[in-house]
């Protein structure tokens, strides 16, 4: 089953960034996409993938990351 979860993320500021963290975030299991929004600091990872570890990867990538709970 396939899921949507935002996060705020900081750090991200270019094309670069957003290929660095869709990197990290390729090896989690379950993981499907992800969409990042530079100007709003958040991202949208579509899959059956942990939160915890979303955030986790993205943190240890340089972009500290947690779970938008808007």
């Amino acid at each position: 089953m396939s899921t949507e979860t935002r996060f705020h993320v900081q750090g991200m500021k270019c094309g670069g960034c957003v290929t660095r963290a869709n990197e990290a975030l390729q090896s989690l299991p379950g993981f499907e996409a992800a969409e990042f929004d530079l100007k709003a600091g958040s991202a949208l990872v579509k899959g059956a993938v942990d939160p915890q570890a979303v955030c986790a990867a993205l943190t240890q990538a340089g972009y500290p990351a947690v779970v938008n709970s808007a």
